[in-house]
C-alpha cells in the first residue's frame, strides 16, 4: 500500500525540534484561540490531534535511534534532550489545555458520541492526577529509566573466541550437550553478577522517585497512582489479586505436570537452571531462519496467507524501512512495535538471532503493527492511544492465528508440530510469571521502604508460589533471587504487565473461534483492532468475539482447551 504522511494544516511541515521556542507558539494559539462556535471546536480538537501526532512521533523516532544503537551518544543526547528539555514543559500547557477542553459547552454535546466520551474520560483522569511538582520528577524518571536498556545492552560474554550477546548466548541453553549449556549459563551468571548492584540501585532511585509521584498526587502508594494513571476503568487492583490467585490455583499444576513429563524424559530428579530451555528428547534447537531477511519475507509470506492486508501492512514497512530485526552489539535488549501517529506506519524493532522465540517475536510484533494500520484513519491522535489490554490483545492473537501458517519456516512436520507444542506449552508457562511479576510489583510499592535484601527474598517467596519446585537452584541461588532484574518492565514500565495476561486469555478465545470458523473469527479480530481506543475494553473484546474475563471459571475453561490442542500435537 501506497502511504505518505497527511498534509498539516496547523503545524509547519518543515518543524524541526531543536528548541522549545518552536513549538511554544502552537500551544499558545490553541489555548488563546477564541472558540464561539462547535466547528470551531471540533477544528480546535483537530489541531491539538495533528500537534500531539508530531511530537509522538518526533520523540519515538529518537527513541527508536537510541535503542538501535546505545553506543552513540549523539542518539543518547537526542533523546535526553526531548524528555529532559521539551516533555516537562509540554505537561503544564497539556494541563491548560485539557482545562479549557473540559470548561467547553461544546464537550457535552460531543459525550454523545462513544469515541469521544472515552477520550473525555481519560482527559479528566489526567486533570485529577496533575501536579506541577510532579514534572520535573517525571522528567527524571523518564531520562533514568532508560538506563536499565544501557546497562542490559552492555551485557555480553565470550563463547569460543567470540564476543556475543545475551540474547545469543541464551540459544545455547537449548544445545543437547550439557557441558556447552552449563558452561554458558555460568558465563551469562557471572556478567550478570557484575550488575546486581546496579540494578538494584536503579530501582531504589526509580522507586523513591515513583513513591514521592504518588504522594504529590494525594496517593499513598505508587501502585494506586500508576493503576489510576494507566487508565484502568475496567477493573480493579482486586481483580488482579484474583487473578493472580487464580493462576497459582489452575495452570500453576498444569505446569508442574508438563515439566515433571519433561523432567522424566531427560532422566533427572531435579532441573539444574541450564536445562529449562532443552528439549528432553535431545532434539537440536529449533532454527526456522538465520537472517532478519529470512525471517521478515517468511513472516509477510504468512500474514498473506492468514489474510492478504495483514501480509501488505509488514511488506509497506519493510518498504519504509520500519523494521530492525537482527541482535547485534550495542543494541537494546528485548523487541517493540513503536506507533508513529502522524504518518501510521509503526516501527519494529527485535534483536533476532535465528530462534523459534524470535519467530514469536516477529509475529507478536507484526500483531501490533496490524493494530496500527487498521486503526491509523481514526481521526483523533487519542483514539488511537491504546490501553495495553487492547494493545496485546492484537499482538498475542496474531501468535495463534498464524500458528497454522507455520509450516513457511518448518517443512519438517515434526519441527512444525515441535514449534507448536512449544507454543502452547509456553502460554501456560508464562502466564505464572506474568502473574508473579504483577504480584512482586504490588508488594514492592506497597512497601516502599523495603531493603533490596527483602526485595530478593520477597521474590523467592513468590517464586515458590508460582514455580513447580523442579529447579534445584543449588550454587545459583543469587541468580535466582534476582532473576526480576531481567524484566524491563519493572524499570522502563511499571505495572504493564498483567496487561499480557489478561490478553493472553482473550487471545486463546480469538483462537478458538477460528477454529470452529476462521473468516467470522478474523473478521471479528479486524473489527475490534478498528476501534483503536473508543469504545469500552470489554466492548472491544466483544467486538472481537470474547469475553473480556480472567475469573477462575474461564481461565479453568481456557486452560482445558489448550490441554486438549496439547494432546492432538503429542
Amino acid at each position: 500500500m501506497k502511504i505518505t504522511k497527511p498534509k498539516r494544516t496547523f503545524v509547519a511541515s518543515d518543524l524541526v525540534i531543536d528548541a522549545w521556542e518552536k513549538i511554544e507558539k502552537y500551544y499558545t494559539n490553541l489555548l488563546e484561540r477564541d472558540i464561539s462556535e462547535k466547528s470551531e471546536f471540533e477544528a480546535w480538537l483537530k489541531d491539538i490531534s495533528e500537534l500531539e501526532a508530531i511530537l509522538e512521533e518526533d520523540m519515538a523516532w529518537r527513541y527508536i535511534k537510541m535503542t538501535i544503537n546505545t553506543k552513540d551518544e549523539t542518539l543518547s543526547k537526542d533523546y535526553t534532550f526531548f524528555v529532559t528539555e521539551i516533555q516537562p514543559k509540554l505537561a503544564p500547557l497539556e494541563d491548560q489545555l485539557n482545562r479549557k477542553l473540559t470548561a467547553s459547552p461544546f464537550t457535552e454535546d460531543l459525550k454523545s458520541d462513544p469515541a469521544y466520551a472515552i477520550l473525555f474520560r481519560s482527559i479528566e483522569n489526567a486533570l485529577n492526577l496533575y501536579r506541577e511538582e510532579n514534572i520535573p520528577i517525571q522528567a527524571e524518571l523518564a531520562e533514568e529509566s532508560q538506563k536499565f536498556g544501557a546497562l542490559s545492552a552492555a551485557q555480553s560474554i565470550e563463547h569460543e573466541g567470540e564476543n556475543i550477546t545475551m540474547q545469543k548466548a541464551a540459544l545455547y541453553l537449548k544445545e543437547t550437550d550439557e557441558a556447552i549449556r552449563k558452561d554458558v549459563f555460568e558465563k551469562m551468571g557471572a556478567r550478570r553478577r557484575e550488575d546486581f548492584d546496579k540494578f538494584d540501585a536503579l530501582f531504589d532511585s526509580l522507586l523513591k522517585k515513583r513513591h514521592q509521584v504518588a504522594l504529590n498526587a494525594g496517593f499513598e502508594n505508587f501502585r494506586d497512582y500508576k493503576l489510576q494513571a494507566m487508565g484502568r476503568f475496567d477493573y480493579s487492583v482486586q481483580d488482579c489479586r484474583d487473578f493472580h490467585q487464580s493462576v497459582k490455583s489452575t495452570i500453576v499444576p498444569i505446569v508442574r505436570q508438563i515439566q515433571q513429563e519433561r523432567l522424566s524424559k531427560l532422566g533427572k530428579d531435579k532441573f539444574k537452571p541450564w536445562d529449562l530451555d532443552v528439549d528432553p528428547e535431545g532434539k537440536l534447537p529449533l532454527k526456522p531462519f538465520k537472517t532478519g531477511a529470512e525471517l521478515l519475507s517468511g513472516s509477510i509470506a504468512m500474514f498473506n496467507r492468514v489474510d492478504p492486508y495483514f501480509g501488505d501492512c509488514l511488506a509497506t514497512m519493510s518498504e519504509m524501512g520500519h523494521l530492525d530485526l537482527e541482535s547485534k552489539d550495542g543494541k537494546s535488549p528485548g523487541g517493540y512495535n513503536y506507533p508513529l501517529y502522524e504518518i501510521g506506519v509503526p516501527f519494529i524493532f527485535m534483536n533476532a538471532v535465528g530462534s523459534h522465540r524470535d519467530l514469536v517475536t516477529m509475529v507478536h510484533e507484526g500483531g501490533h503493527a496490524v493494530h496500527s494500520f487498521l486503526s491509523r484513519e481514526l481521526e483523533i491522535t487519542g483514539f488511537k492511544s491504546l490501553p495495553s489490554e487492547v494493545a496485546e490483545l492484537a499482538s498475542m492473537s496474531m501468535e495463534l492465528l498464524t500458528m497454522d501458517q507455520w509450516q513457511e519456516f518448518y517443512s519438517n512436520e515434526d519441527d512444525l508440530n515441535r514449534a507448536k507444542k512449544e507454543q502452547l506449552e509456553t502460554i501456560l508457562r508464562l502466564l505464572p510469571w506474568i502473574a508473579q511479576v504483577d504480584e512482586f510489583q504490588h508488594w514492592l510499592y506497597e512497601n516502599h521502604q523495603h531493603s533490596a535484601e527483602e526485595r530478593h527474598s520477597y521474590w523467592v517467596e513468590l517464586s515458590k508460589q508460582y514455580g513447580t519446585g523442579l529447579t534445584d537452584w543449588s550454587g545459583y541461588q543469587d541468580l535466582q533471587r534476582t532473576s526480576w532484574q531481567r524484566q524491563l518492565h519493572i524499570f522502563e514500565v511499571p505495572f504493564y504487565y498483567i496487561e499480557y495476561g489478561i490478553a493472553q486469555l482473550g487471545a486463546l478465545g480469538v483462537w478458538k473461534n477460528s477454529l470452529e470458523d476462521k473468516p467470522k473469527a478474523i473478521q471479528q479480530y479486524k473489527n475490534a483492532l478498528k476501534l483503536g481506543y473508543t469504545r469500552s475494553i470489554p466492548e472491544i473484546y466483544a467486538e472481537a468475539g470474547v469475553k473480556f474475563d480472567f475469573t477462575e471459571a474461564n481461565i479453568t475453561s481456557l486452560a482445558s482447551f489448550v490441554q486438549s490442542e496439547l494432546d492432538a500435537l503429542k
